[in-house]
């Protein structure tokens, strides 16, 4: 059983950064594949971000160039640092972890709020 928790979000103005956190407990991260979701008011849940157990990284087209994804097996913790941030990026973000391929499971964290106003 793996629990995730989501830290770092909160109000940001237009144009300006945030840096999200995502701390395992209860099993290693090394053997799971690591995504980040945002689920908006009203919208469906949406990928934002991935990375493989070997470090492949892939973003949705929205945030190239301005997210960055990363992962610290030896702190168990993945980060998403987001720059020029903008009011349509405001959202509930959420951290996923995927073992299925390795036998495991798959867990979410609860979320941490993203506001993007001025």
């Amino acid at each position: 059983q793996v629990q995730l928790v989501e830290s770092g979000g909160g109000l940001v103005q237009p144009g300006g950064s945030l840096r999200l956190s995502c701390a395992a407990s209860g099993s290693s991260l090394t053997f799971y594949f690591m995504g980040w979701y945002r689920q908006a008011p009203g919208k469906q849940r949406e990928l934002v971000a991935t990375i493989t157990v070997g470090g492949s990284i892939s973003y949705t087209d929205s945030v190239k160039g301005r997210f960055t994804i990363s992962r610290d097996n030896a702190k168990n913790t993945v980060y998403l640092q987001m720059n020029s941030l903008k009011p349509e990026e405001t959202a509930v973000y959420y951290c996923n972890a995927d073992g299925r391929s390795f036998g495991q499971g798959m867990y979410w964290g609860q979320g941490t709020q993203v506001t993007v106003s001025s």
